[in-house]
Parts: structure tokens; C-alpha cells; sequence
């Protein structure tokens, strides 16, 4: 039986996100029913052991909520899909990951009385345990219905994340500066290593490895904004 409070959750796609969402929410007490198979089962499996390995219909079926953690090109798709043959259940939670969407995605679900929210954590996923120490130190972005925003920014923190709300407008936006991002910096970094392994450097990821590190920390830091100074007369 699961502790009050506690939901079902099946998991759509089994790739990267999908089966570390799903173990960080087993460590939260939920209780896992169902994972669609994927491209890479013995490393879902590894990182969420003992889950059934089921058809996505049959995960619906048992399942309050649903994280469907499919490419950005198969998302639409997938919901779509699931939603003109009838599987998505009045009430039920259906969360996505991807940076691109809010909700807005997941409409076919809702037009059959799921409640949709979308939850991204800035983070590049491994596929792996290592993902779950990430989790935490990560912050995630939070789009749902009013109503149900509490929810969303609930299971964000479940997770291990710091929510922050994204609105639905402006969640192009948001995948931008992710993409931005995450694409410079790999570019940036593959053009210095063929530098210096042009020249003859060994291991040129790991000679840089500690510059990189402490030059993206000293950019985030600037990043911060200033805490601005007490006036006398407020101390």
C-alpha cells in the first residue's frame, strides 16, 4: 500500500530522463507501475530496478501520474496518439520534460481530463544513478494551470529541484537560452581540445577540465545579482 499522499507513476519513454525522474520520485515514496521499453532497457533497468516493463497503454491504465519523457520530436505524437485511443484517464497527472513546451503540448490529454504540467530540470542527463546527486543541486522549470501549479512546483521539489515557474509565452524563450547554452559550451570546448591535441597535448578534456570549471563558476557568479547595501538607518 503507498503512504498518503503517494501516487502511481508510469513513465513514457525510457531513454536518459525518463527512468532518473522515475527513481527520484521512488525515493520521494511514490510507487513506480510502469515503464514503456526504450533504446537502452539494461540501463533504465540498472537505474530503476525491478519497474515492470510494460506497453503504454497498460502504464496509463495504472498509473495517477504520468511522465512522459519522449524526444521533442516524438512528444506531440506520443500524447496525441495515446489520447485518440482513448487512454488518458479523467483526473490524472501527465507530466513532460522537455525545455521547448508548457502545456500547451499536452492539450490532447487535457481535452480528455488529465491535468497537464510541464517540469524541466537544467540539466544535461547522463542516463545514470550520477543523475540523482545532479537533481539536487539543480533548478527546474515549472509551467502548469494555476490550479494545479502547486503541484507541479511539489513535485519539482520531490525531485530535488528548486522550481521556478516559467509562463506558457514564454517558454520559447526558455529553450533558447538552454539550448544556447548547452550547444556553445560543448562547441566551445570540442574546438579547444582539437586545438590541443593539435599540438601534441594528451588528455586535452582533462587539462582544461579545472580551467573550464572555474571560468564557468566565476561567470556564474557574475551573473548573481548584487546584494545591494543596508542603509545606515535600516540596520
Amino acid at each position: 500500500m503507498r503512504r498518503e499522499g503517494r501516487l502511481g507513476v508510469g513513465i513514457v519513454g525510457a531513454g536518459r530522463v525518463g527512468p532518473v525522474i522515475g527513481a527520484a520520485l521512488a525515493g520521494a515514496g511514490h510507487q513506480i507501475t510502469g515503464i514503456t521499453s526504450g533504446s537502452d532497457d539494461e540501463r533504465a533497468a540498472a537505474v530503476l530496478a525491478g519497474a515492470p516493463v510494460l506497453e503504454a497503454p497498460e502504464v496509463l491504465r495504472r498509473s495517477e501520474l504520468v511522465i512522459v519523457a519522449v524526444p521533442r520530436e516524438r512528444l506531440a505524437a506520443v500524447v496525441q496518439g495515446l489520447a485518440d485511443a482513448g487512454h488518458w484517464q479523467m483526473g490524472q497527472l501527465v507530466l513532460h520534460t522537455d525545455a521547448a513546451h508548457g502545456i500547451d503540448v499536452l492539450r490532447p490529454a487535457a481535452e480528455k481530463g488529465a491535468i497537464p504540467l510541464a517540469v524541466h530540470p537544467a540539466m544535461t542527463f547522463t542516463g545514470t544513478s550520477i543523475d540523482l546527486r545532479q537533481l539536487a543541486a539543480t533548478y527546474a522549470a515549472v509551467t502548469a494551470p494555476g490550479a494545479v501549479l502547486p503541484i507541479a512546483q511539489a513535485l519539482a521539489v520531490e525531485l530535488g529541484c528548486e522550481p521556478v515557474v516559467v509562463a506558457e509565452e514564454d517558454r520559447a524563450a526558455y529553450a533558447e537560452a538552454i539550448e544556447t547554452v548547452t550547444q556553445f559550451s560543448r562547441q566551445i570546448v570540442q574546438q579547444s581540445t582539437d586545438l590541443l591535441r593539435g599540438i601534441g597535448v594528451e588528455n586535452p578534456g582533462g587539462f582544461l577540465s579545472a580551467l573550464v570549471r572555474s571560468t564557468v563558476d566565476e561567470a556564474l557568479a557574475e551573473a548573481i545579482p548584487a546584494i545591494p547595501d543596508i542603509p545606515p538607518e535600516l540596520e
